[in-house]
């Protein structure tokens, strides 16, 4: 484990750009599912679970 950098920075009502050590990314989110420009997507789940996954 080392030192990470990230920053987030709110450009509408959901969506965002992402800013991190490897680089920047745009995300938004559509009800319980976020997608993000790299293609990472997180849907929120019942019970408090959350899924992690890819979508390209």
């Amino acid at each position: 484990m080392g030192i990470t950098y990230r920053k987030r920075k709110k450009i509408g009502k959901n969506s965002w750009i992402n800013v991190s050590g490897s680089g920047a990314s745009a995300s938004t989110r559509i009800g319980p599912v976020t997608i993000n420009s790299r293609g990472g997507i997180w849907v929120k789940l019942p019970g408090g679970l959350n899924y992690r996954g890819r979508w390209k």
